[in-house]
């Protein structure tokens, strides 16, 4: 966390912390400030011994590290003599000092609440555990300020340890309403008085009885008179029809053609081509060499006026200029660049790179990139890339800062059938930001869920407000960069973009209902799932499975996740499973067949238990197992004989209806049904995994990543309702 750079700062006494966190709700401790040893005495005795007395003034912050505070003062010798220390111990630098003298108190469990003015999100509320072990736990929360009762709650559900809120060894739970009290005043204070940069109120004691009684706070203001930074004013988003001339062209023109199949302008035509996009297409090549069928004309001047909306370029970065003139004169509206040497050249390349966008700006042309490796929309066919591949069409919207990922989404799309519907890669983002592309998403009839990639961030207030504002319409999954001290590294030197703090980060996508994800893995995940599964009407979540073990991990997984519940199975829906199943079965959540099923036994139990009205969401486990044995018999020297040919089409034609079956209840019932099987990845082939593919689903390769994306749908869909209410 930082502070803004262009402000000083000066640190507020005990005394004035404590006056100003007071006003906006923060529970103190009484205290008695006095002057002298007498004083001192004669207070402690009203307070009620044993008390602590502590030095205060104007130039004193850090009183511990000065020895400045005496704790546990049981009568009235040891207040004289810790006074009259205390006085000795004032420097000049201290300014005029006085006793403050407190009742100790006295509490198991321990906060700590405040408030950061990060330099990149701005004023932050912060809540973690205290204690001595504070440090090492690390169990911290933060939410942007000024935040409202229920963000505040959420706040408090978001520690790790919320054993240490509940009843804790003989001592009652917390006051979960005066903690949400606290956090909301925080917030408060934050939004009121912009010169506050910090508040630390350390510790917040738990008393006995759950009270919350704060001892110490230190408040940190900026200079009056010091300049105060600003956030940076966005540049005007695009505009629709921009954004049509990016993603849904009349007419592309790729500059920079060869027929060299080795080189961009070679490779971009192509894909163009081999994606059966239905539009003109048009390139430039010097020469005016034939490629790829496509009669190249020398420069823009032959293209003909409207014919295109769509340049895709592909030449050096000093020709640019010259073409986006030209291409607005030709009615281009919108311009992809993959040159290089432009923000992450040096200081000449951001010139060039200011002079591009200024440029692009006075000819009303979208400016995509510099640096970036392409744009895809399979509504119009459209793959404008310099790499593949090409996805299969959907319903996901991919925005990435790194073009690599853009092309790791591709790919597990076409592994896993679940569709795109949108992606670009935004390069340097010179001109169009990631947050640019999310708010078109975000109204795009042709896209269901957001998928984005961020790594440097320099303005995360205006960022985290856009994405917010775009996630209240629609999920977005967001996979940041830079998450670690290793990756911050790392990320600087790819963007030149400093890491946020990653829990300021963390909290604020929490806040504003965005769907954070650690790996490229997860938010393929999650974004399928919110692409092809119904939000969840609440937590209970029953697993089916073939087979105990997967059962019983996966159960693990639901109980890790924190917010999904696994349902106590409801006496009707135990009896009615009885009916189907033989009495070995478990019994119990997770359902196990135990091995009694027959040809019709999954999509009967499965159907019980999705229909029910106490259930929220299945996980099925077990898919496929019929057809591997199936594919060794297919496989083995003795198929087709003694009677295997009709077993195996029998083995793959029970997986294709268990799959078609989960697909057909969840869209009855409005509920989601997830699919898990390693054959996903072991052998995509298998008839289940392959039927979930052709329902248009995931088929999810694990039980315990069904839950985590499982997980994601219920959080969405608890700030959607939180939203509502």
């Amino acid at each position: 966390m930082q502070h803004d750079p262009q402000r000083t700062t000066r640190t507020l006494s005990e005394v004035e912390s404590k006056a100003l966190v007071r006003a906006y709700g923060v529970p103190l401790a009484p205290e008695s400030v006095v002057a002298d040893v007498a004083g001192c005495v004669e207070a402690a005795a009203t307070l009620g011994y044993p008390v602590a007395v502590k030095l205060n003034g104007d130039g004193i912050a850090h009183k511990t590290e000065r020895g400045l505070v005496r704790l546990g003062l049981a009568d009235d010798v040891a207040v004289a003599q810790a006074a009259g220390d205390l006085l000795a111990r004032a420097l000049p630098s201290d300014g005029d000092v006085t006793l403050l003298v407190a009742p100790m108190i006295r509490g198991a469990r321990e906060l700590i609440v405040g408030l950061i003015r990060d330099a990149q999100f701005g004023p932050m509320v912060m809540l973690g555990i205290g204690g001595i072990l504070a440090e090492a736990v690390a169990d911290v929360a933060f939410r942007p300020a000024p935040l409202d009762r229920i963000t505040a709650a959420e706040q408090v559900d978001a520690l790790a340890m919320q054993s240490v809120l509940g009843a804790f060894r003989g001592e009652a739970a917390v006051d979960r309403a005066a903690l949400v009290d606290v956090l909301v005043g925080l917030g408060q204070l934050a939004h009121d008085r912009p010169d506050v940069m910090s508040v630390d109120v350390n510790p917040l004691i738990i008393t006995s009885d759950g009270r919350l009684v704060a001892v110490d706070a230190l408040v940190e203001i900026a200079d009056v008179d010091a300049p105060v930074t600003t956030s940076a004013s966005g540049r005007p988003a695009p505009t629709h029809e921009q954004f049509m001339a990016l993603f849904e062209p009349k007419g592309v023109v790729v500059t920079g053609a060869s027929t060299h199949p080795g080189k961009f302008g070679f490779v971009a035509l192509h894909n163009l081509l081999a994606s059966g996009y239905g539009g003109g297409v048009m390139a430039t090549n010097r020469s005016e060499e034939e490629v790829l069928g496509i009669q190249t004309v020398a420069d823009l001047d032959a293209i003909p006026d409207g014919a295109a909306e769509l340049m895709f370029v592909c030449t050096p970065a000093s020709a640019n200029v010259d073409l986006l003139r030209s291409a607005a004169q030709r009615g281009i509206r919108a311009a992809f660049l993959t040159s290089a040497g432009y923000g992450e050249a040096g200081e000449q390349g951001r010139a060039a790179e200011r002079e591009l966008i200024a440029l692009a700006d006075e000819l009303g042309i979208l400016l995509a990139g510099p640096n970036g490796q392409g744009v895809v929309s399979t509504p119009a066919n459209l793959c404008a890339q310099i790499v593949a591949p090409y996805p299969p069409a959907g319903r996901i919207g991919v925005a990435s800062q790194s073009g690599n990922f853009v092309s790791s989404f591709l790919n597990l799309s076409r592994s896993t059938g679940v569709g795109i519907s949108r992606a670009v890669s935004a390069g340097n983002a010179a001109a169009v930001g990631v947050a640019d592309y999310l708010d078109f998403y975000a109204e795009d009839p042709a896209t269901s869920v957001s998928l984005a990639y961020v790594e440097g961030i320099t303005d995360g207030r205006a960022l985290m407000e856009r994405l917010g504002g775009a996630a209240a319409r629609k999920p977005l999954v967001v996979l940041k960069g830079g998450a670690t001290a290793g990756g911050a590294r790392a990320a600087a030197s790819h963007t030149g973009a400093l890491a946020a703090d990653d829990r300021i980060f963390d909290g604020y996508c929490r806040a504003v209902g965005l769907t954070r994800v650690q790996s490229v893995e997860e938010a393929f995940d999650a974004a399928a799932t919110f692409a092809t599964q119904p939000l969840p009407a609440g937590p209970n979540t029953v697993i089916l499975t073939t087979a105990g073990g997967w059962g019983v991990v996966t159960s693990d997984a639901v109980t890790r996740d924190g917010d999904l519940r696994l349902l106590e199975l409801p006496e009707d829906l135990l009896a009615s499973i009885d009916q189907l199943l033989p009495p070995r079965w478990s019994r119990n959540n997770p359902v196990d067949c135990a091995g009694g099923e027959t040809r019709d036994t999954i999509p009967e139990v499965m159907g019980l238990i999705a229909r029910h009205r106490d259930v929220h969401s299945v996980i099925y486990l077990g898919l496929g197992i019929q057809s591997n044995q199936a594919r060794m018999m297919r496989e083995g020297r003795f198929h087709p004989d003694h009677g295997l040919d009709r077993i195996v089409e029998y083995h793959e034609r029970q997986d294709r209806r268990f799959a078609e079956a989960a697909a057909a209840l969840s869209d009855e019932t409005g509920k989601p049904i997830l699919v898990a099987t390693e054959l996903a990845i072991a052998d995509p082939s298998n008839a289940g995994p392959a039927a979930v593919r052709e329902s248009g689903r995931l088929c999810y390769a694990t039980g315990d990543r069904a839950v985590v994306a499982l997980g994601h749908l219920l959080r969405y869909a608890q700030y959607q309702e939180r939203r509502r209410g």
